[in-house]
């Protein structure tokens, strides 16, 4: 068995909506420049790099017809180089990197690019279908409530209190901008271009350091509307012990829609050593579990554990942690199970501040937790992510051999 060494982590700046500046960048060019960009940096020769796996969680329209392939063909690497697209929801990018680890792991490949990419803007969160959400039969079989509803199921379960989620909120918003004017993200950012060169986006234009706790507190409940057509029904007949759900998250304390791209260069020690790759981590453990599909965002603590089992490790041996700011319950729920302190997680900020690119997301909080290790001189990572239909996924990096 091979180590699954991190060789180079990039990102795209998370671009805001449809009102944001990579509204009109197509996502196969997102991707396409992610490639051009690891392959610039660390002096590749593509035909050595065995498949690139890219999550995508709404793969129709322009991110259908397996947008991995396409994006190294846009890119202009080795046709050798074939593609394919992973979907774990939420999971998905953090899912590719895991599946690169297993394939070098097991000898299988020895270099491999894995991430995700998500436009969000032009191709909307669940055009895809799906029988979960479409079919009434089925979602009423499984349980089915949208994602926001669950939010606030969990907030109502668990006792965190809209004020609470306000000021976890303002605090993402607080650590973003201070990573972003500190450079802390600079090492990954790689800056959008158009086909003549110029700049299109070179920053995370999500955040928003203007946000108080005045402003977010008059904000209305973003799911009221959902949960009146039948959903809290559907909740409360799930969670009979529950009077009625309580409705607390936001738009302000809920992860914002963005469009942007996430990559990772993957290898053995082997194929490093022969293309003169110095590796930044490795790959310790990765773990996906299911959980209750109703509640839904529970599922980052059982991926936690188990990751941390498959490890031979403890909590107090992560030294920071990155938990997917779905929404604002998720982390606090995070902190009230596992006991770790907030000053661990999330520790520049999150999805509530910088948004949530759905296949993207995975690959970009490794490559933020592997900055700040690396800039803080600290050692193990963990990052974790929810999942719909009651998933999580997890996966533990290690700075030292």
């Amino acid at each position: 068995m091979s180590e699954a060494l991190i060789y180079d982590a990039v990102r795209t700046p998370r671009g805001r909506g449809r009102s944001g500046s990579l509204h009109r960048v197509k996502p196969v060019a997102l991707a396409a420049g992610l490639l051009r960009a690891l392959a610039g940096r660390n002096g590749l020769d593509t035909a050595r790099v065995e498949d690139v796996l890219l999550g995508c969680v709404t793969p129709v329209g322009e991110q259908g017809g397996d947008i991995a392939r396409t994006a190294v063909l846009t890119a202009g690497w080795s046709e050798t180089v074939p593609g394919t697209q992973v979907n774990r929801f939420c999971g998905s990018g953090l899912e590719a990197v895991a599946l690169a680890a297993a394939k070098v792991a097991s000898g299988s490949e020895d270099l491999v690019v894995a991430g995700g990419v998500e436009s969000m803007s032009r191709v909307p969160m669940g055009s895809d279908g799906g029988a979960w959400y479409a079919d009434p039969e089925t979602a009423v079989t499984t349980g089915f409530i949208p994602q926001g509803v669950a939010a606030d199921l969990l907030a109502t379960l668990r006792g965190h209190s809209r004020e609470a989620l306000d000021a976890y909120a303002l605090e993402s918003q607080t650590r973003a901008a201070a990573a972003r004017d500190k450079g802390r993200f600079d090492r990954s950012l790689v800056p959008v271009i158009d086909r003549n060169g110029r700049p299109v986006l070179d920053h995370d234009e999500a955040i928003r350091p203007e946000a108080i706790a005045a402003g977010l507190a008059g904000l209305k409940p973003a799911f009221t509307v959902p949960g009146e057509f039948g959903f809290d029904a559907v909740a409360l007949g799930r969670f009979p012990e529950l009077e009625a759900v309580e409705h607390r998250h936001t738009a302000g304390n809920s992860s914002q829609i963005v469009d942007g791209a996430s990559a990772l260069l993957v290898g053995s020690g082997r194929i490093g050593g022969e293309l003169g790759l110095t590796p930044r981590a490795r790959i310790v453990a990765s773990a996906q579990t299911g959980a209750d599909p109703t509640l839904m965002f529970t599922g980052v603590v059982p991926a936690t554990r188990r990751a941390l089992a498959k490890a031979g490790l403890t909590l107090d041996d992560i030294d920071l942690f990155e938990v997917n700011e779905a929404f604002a319950a998720v982390p606090l729920d995070f902190h009230a199970a596992t006991g770790v302190p907030l000053d661990r997680v999330n520790v520049n900020g999150g999805a509530i501040a910088l948004g949530h690119p759905l296949g993207a997301t995975g690959g970009m909080l490794l490559g933020t937790v592997l900055d700040e290790l690396e800039r803080r001189g600290l050692r193990r990572g963990l990052v974790t992510l929810c999942v719909a239909a009651g998933m999580g996924v997890a996966m533990i990096i290690d700075r030292e051999p």
